[in-house]
């Protein structure tokens, strides 16, 4: 039989900030340091998103498009 883990609470303080339980951050991937889009979804709901970053996600995806040494004369083109 599967255990289902009751929903955990956390309580905002008065500098609205909330302490999120491990076990959630975990299960999410999310860790300390980490961007956090946050939006508004109807009353008393809030949504937390990883924040984009486009240079990570794209970030070696041209390897091997270039010859060696090509891209380095198509700078010396610019000056």
């Amino acid at each position: 039989m599967e255990t289902v883990k009751a929903p955990r609470t956390c309580k905002v303080s008065s500098k609205n900030q909330i302490t999120i339980p491990v076990d959630a951050l975990a299960a999410t991937g999310i860790g300390a340091g980490d961007r956090l889009v946050v939006s508004a979804d109807g009353a008393g709901r809030i949504v937390l998103e990883t924040e984009r970053n486009p240079i990570r996600e794209f970030a070696g995806a041209m390897t091997g498009c270039w010859e060696p040494g090509e891209l380095d004369r198509l700078r010396e083109e610019w000056d």
